[in-house]
């Protein structure tokens, strides 16, 4: 792996619609060592009751995931890595 990794970030974009800055991890759609496309979504995280999908920041390989399903997280925390493609 190269150290051009690019994070998956719990980025805080719900804020408008909620207070809470931690939640959980509910589910990852795409699993490490997956091809994935910018925009696509990754995983789905729960903050107070709304849902959230997280997308792809950019193409490449899903090469780790950091917090698996059910995991807690803050807001800036990183998800997941991706090793962009090139």
């Amino acid at each position: 792996m190269s150290d051009d990794r690019v994070p998956v970030v719990a980025d805080g974009a719900w804020t408008d619609d909620v207070d809470e800055e931690e939640g959980v991890v509910v589910n990852w759609f795409a699993k490490a060592g997956r091809h994935v496309t910018v925009g696509d979504s990754l995983c789905e995280l729960q903050v107070e009751k709304v849902s959230v999908d997280i997308d792809a920041p950019t193409d490449g390989e899903l090469v780790e995931i950091v917090r698996d399903e059910n995991a807690e997280f803050s807001i800036g925390d990183t998800l997941a890595w991706i090793e962009p493609e090139g």
